[in-house]
Order: structure tokens, then sequence, then C-alpha cells
């Protein structure tokens, strides 16, 4: 019985796309398809608001 979930929920995901501005692409052609710098960049959004939080 394994449950494997995610770091980031998808709530979280897609909210950082659409302050990236690239969720239209996420919509349009799935995760796979945002660039390496815009993940990178997501992860740097989720890490700010995970900081932000627990301060």
């Amino acid at each position: 019985m394994s449950n494997k979930t995610g770091i980031m929920s998808e709530r979280l995901k897609e909210e950082i796309a659409r302050e990236l501005g690239v969720y239209n692409i996420v919509q349009q052609q799935g995760w796979g398809s945002v660039s390496s710098r815009n993940c990178g960049n997501m992860v740097k959004k989720a890490i700010e608001k995970a900081n932000k939080n627990y301060h």
C-alpha cells in the first residue's frame, strides 16, 4: 500500500505557475512542456513561500 505524493501540492504548483505566467502552457501542453528555467523558478518561488510561512 504505497501512497506516493509530491512535495508540492497540485494547488501550489498551479498557483506558482499562474504567478510566473506559465499556467497557460500547463493547461495546453502539460507540466512536461514547462521549460527547465521556469521549473527552477517555480522551485525558488516555492522555497520563498515556505520560508515566509515558516518565519
